[in-house]
């Protein structure tokens, strides 16, 4: 597994050469482009995990949704407790 890892360990020498080579396939035109759709693309999917993780909290019996009914029992019996 860690030479897996010690596979894709690039460093300044190596991202350079792979910059220069995506300037000379694209075009400088072409990159702003690219690198645009992959920052939608990005949001797009951490909205749609988002999205997924709120649902999900949102369910009955899910460990977020009990806590948050913990909570509100607790704060609906503390009135009574005081009188």
């Amino acid at each position: 597994m860690k030479t897996l890892l010690f596979a894709f360990a690039l460093g300044y020498g190596e991202i350079l050469v792979i910059l220069l080579i995506l300037l000379l396939v694209f075009g400088a035109k072409r990159i702003p482009e690219l690198a645009r759709s992959l920052g939608r693309a990005s949001r797009e999917f951490k909205d749609a995990k988002d999205g997924v993780i709120s649902e999900l909290e949102k369910e009955p019996g899910s460990p977020k949704a009990t806590a948050q009914e913990a909570d509100r029992e607790e704060k609906a019996a503390e009135p009574e407790k005081k009188g």
